[in-house]
Order: structure tokens, then C-alpha cells, then sequence
């Protein structure tokens, strides 16, 4: 299965019909272009999470085609896969800075070769991979440096938009450009792929701005210590959670491994700003109650978390007592409510506020994904021929293609992962062009077959 010189195909293998695992590839004149390579996380043998990715067979039996990868943004869904998957493809990885450093430490961590060579690029930036002309831009999402793609071929162009939403306030890196995608509209479109996590939310989605001023009025009320859980690829988070308390006069420690991580690779490249202080995890203890402010892992529920820990009066860097209070910064992702209420019932029984982002009146969290409203804006700007729903399951993606009909999009086209959609010179989906799966992590770095 070959694109030829007047063909602009797109492939998924992972991430369509599924929320996670993204893998993307799209094909012209006989070279493949992929974009994103992600892992997600399923109940494994004994209810620990084991690490899934998809099943590469079809790219890695066409390497020599495939010209490079793109990684859009730091996500584990979008880059988690790489370390373990690199070594099949063999071909230069284009990132920016901060990705490329998470890129780098995930492959330390995992005693894994880090992909070679790792290109940084920056917004703006224009670059031919093989017969791809490649166009990055600057997009808000939940983590620093996210882009979205303008992908142009003598065939035709397409706008990847990689995850993304609309963010006028977003704490680090500049504010939401509409302007960007005016002018990809302007210069014409053959086909939009787009993210539909939240197609089936309307309105818009709250900028970080807004919880930091939820935050800000949470902690200020709390008279114990507070114990933030978030995602640690939250780099904003982070940055308005130390902001908060060098306001309100609290010490800000950091309990969690991948918090620590994250932390370092944004300092590498300057994301954080100079106002971020943390102090040792081990003088919390030391502080007056008043006077602590934590972040911490686990807002999953995550066995064996910093949160979970602490819970469970376990960690050794702090103890929680009656009077003290835990927000969960981060919503509870569909699957984890059962361990996350666990978690939060333990904690309760130890005199510990619990509130959560899910169910409270001011604004703890915000999505890092598109509402319809935001999703409506994107098609108007952008005009494209054909609208690609990725992203999601079947419901969200079918309601993503019902927006974009209603915007004038003269065609959306749903399937799922391993079929070929036609972008270019005729639109149209081959169902099951390729073959899929899932290959799982073993503890020992091996890749087997989920069945």
C-alpha cells in the first residue's frame, strides 16, 4: 500500500475511536509521515496499570518510507510509545524543546535508546521532511509547547491540530491566535484532522487563568495544609499553584517522581518563571500547618501515589491530620472513579476536607480539549474541504463531524484505527486498509500482543 504523486492519505493506527495511544500517519508520493506515537494505561494482571501502545507492524514494515515523526506535545498519549518504539523506525523525531526534553528523560527512565536525531523546532517554523512541507503552529493545550500542523503536499494540505483549546489566559506561553488559523483558512484546506474529546461539551472550555483564580480563593480559605493533586504535565498548574503560595505565605513542596521530573524539564528550558521556589520534600514535616502547601501525584488514585500514601499516613515526607484539606486539581478520568472515591473516603476518615474539581462550584481544573464552541470557531476559520474526527470514541467523533457539517464542512468522514481515509485527489475511507492491535509493556521492557 503505496501513495502515489497525486495521493494524500491519512492513517491512524491508534487514538481514533479511542481516547489515548495516538499514532498518525499520513502518506504522499510514496513516503509516510507520522505523527505522534503514545501509550495508555489499562488494568493489568493483579489490577496494577500496564502500559499499552499500538501495534507499529504496518509503519515498521514500510521504515524505509517513512521520512520522520513528528511529537506535537509532551503528553504520554502522544509521545509515551516512542521510547520503545523508536527503534523499529530509525528516522529523525521533530519536536520543541520542552517535548524533546521529556522525550529525552522518558527514555532514561526506562533504560531505553532516546530516538536520534531529535530535531527541536519552534512556532513558526517551516521544514521539508521528504516530500512533506511542514509548518508548525503555536496552539493552547494542558502542557507547554503544543503544536498543531500544517502539513502541505503538491496533493494538498492538511491541519493536524494535535490536542488543543482555545486559552486566552493560559499562565505559560502565549495566548490562543485565532489569527493563525484565519490565515490557514486563507491559504485553502483540503481536510482538517481534529481533535473530539469534548465534541459532546458545548460552550467553551475555562482557560487556566480562571483556575488559578479558583485555586487562589480555595487555598486562601484553608487554614491547615493543602495538598494540590494534579497532572504533572500541568506545567501552568504548577507555576500558579507556587504563585498562590508565595501569596498566602506557604512553603511549596513537590511529592511525586514525575512531579519532580517535569519540574526539571521545563526549568531546562525556561518555562518556569523566576518566581517558582520549591523547598526540599523532607522540611515540610518541620512547617507550621498554616504554612505548607503541597503538590502531589495520584489524583487517579493511583496505588502506591504520593496521595495514596499519604492517605494511607505512609509517606515519609509528611503527615496529614484532621484540619487539613486536599483539592483535586484534575478531573477523574472515566474508569478511575471507583479508586478515586477509595482514596478520597480514606482521607475523609482521617479528618482531611476533600474537594474535588468534578463537583465543585468554582473553577479547580480546566480540560485541556475543545468544547463544541471552540470546535464550531476552528471549522469557521479554517473552511476546510473534509474534516478528519480523531481523538475520542465513536460518540465524541460523531458528534465533532455533526459540528462540522453544521459550519458548512462539505464532508466529515469517522472510522477507526487501520482505516485509510482518502484525503486527496478524491475524498473517501478504505475500512481496515491496515491491521491494528495493541502490543503491552512487560516489566522486563518486552512488547507482547494484548489479545
Amino acid at each position: 500500500m503505496t501513495p502515489g504523486a497525486d495521493d494524500l492519505w491519512f492513517l491512524p493506527l491508534g487514538g481514533c475511536g479511542e481516547i489515548g495511544m495516538n499514532l498518525n500517519l499520513f502518506g504522499h508520493n510514496g513516503a509516510w509521515l507520522m505523527v505522534d506515537c503514545g501509550i495508555t494505561f489499562e488494568a493489568g494482571p493483579g489490577g496494577s496499570n500496564q502500559v499499552q501502545m499500538p501495534d507499529p507492524s504496518f509503519i515498521a514494515a514500510h521504515s524505509q518510507s517513512l521520512v520522520g515523526v513528528i511529537a506535537t506535545h509532551a503528553h504520554e498519549d502522544h509521545i509515551g510509545a516512542l521510547p520503545n518504539l523508536w527503534p523499529q523506525f530509525r528516522c529523525p523525531v521533530y519536536t520543541t524543546a520542552f517535548t524533546a526534553a521529556v522525550l529525552r528523560n522518558k527514555s532514561a527512565g526506562r533504560g531505553a535508546q532516546a530516538p536520534e536525531p531529535i530535531i527541536e523546532v519552534l512556532p513558526g517554523d517551516e521544514r521539508q521532511i521528504g516530500p512533506f512541507s511542514v509548518r508548525w503552529i503555536p496552539i493552547t493545550h494542558s502542557t507547554p509547547e503544543t503544536m498543531a500542523l500544517e502539513i502541505i503536499t503538491p496533493a494538498g494540505s492538511v491541519l493536524h491540530t494535535a490536542d488543543w483549546k482555545i486559552d486566552t489566559a493560559p499562565i505559560i506561553g502565549e495566548p490562543f491566535n485565532a489569527r493563525h488559523f484565519q490565515a490557514v483558512g486563507e491559504r485553502g484546506i483540503t481536510a482538517v484532522v481534529c481533535d473530539s474529546t469534548n465534541a459532546m461539551v458545548s460552550g467553551y472550555t475555562p482557560s487556566e487563568g480562571e483556575v488559578a483564580k479558583g485555586l487562589a480563593g480555595a487555598i486562601a480559605a484553608c487554614t491547615g495544609r493543602v495538598v494540590i493533586a494534579c497532572f504533572a504535565s500541568s506545567v501552568a498548574r504548577l507555576q500558579t499553584v507556587s504563585r498562590i503560595g508565595h501569596r498566602t505565605g506557604r512553603r511549596l513542596g513537590l511529592l511525586g517522581r514525575s512531579l519532580q521530573t517535569m519540574v526539571s524539564c521545563a526549568r531546562s528550558v525556561d518555562l518556569l518563571g523566576p518566581d517558582f521556589a520549591v523547598i526540599e520534600s523532607s522540611h515540610l514535616g518541620y512547617l507550621p500547618p498554616e504554612e505548607v502547601l503541597v503538590l502531589a501525584t495520584g489524583s487517579q488514585g493511583e496505588p502506591g501515589a504520593a496521595l495514596s500514601r499519604l492517605a494511607a499516613d505512609t509517606h515519609p515526607a509528611l503527615s496529614l491530620e484532621p484540619g487539613d484539606t486536599v483539592i483535586f486539581s484534575a478531573r477523574t478520568i472515566p474508569g478511575n472513579e471507583a479508586a478515586v472515591g477509595r482514596l478520597s473516603e480514606r482521607l475523609a476518615q482521617r479528618g482531611v476536607t476533600v474537594a474535588h474539581a468534578d463537583d465543585a462550584e468554582t473553577t479547580l481544573h480546566a480540560s485541556g480539549h475543545p468544547c463544541a464552541g471552540e470546535l464550531r470557531d476552528m471549522y469557521q476559520w479554517l473552511k476546510p474541504g473534509v474534516a478528519v474526527p480523531v481523538h475520542g470514541e465513536q460518540r465524541h467523533m460523531q458528534a465533532n463531524a455533526q459540528i462540522a457539517r453544521s459550519t458548512g464542512v462539505p464532508l466529515a468522514l469517522t472510522g477507526e484505527n487501520g482505516d485509510l481515509f482518502y484525503l486527496a485527489p478524491e475524498a473517501g475511507v478504505k475500512r481496515r486498509a491496515a491491521a491494528t492491535g495493541r502490543l503491552a509493556l512487560g516489566q522486563d521492557g518486552t512488547l507482547n500482543p494484548v489479545i
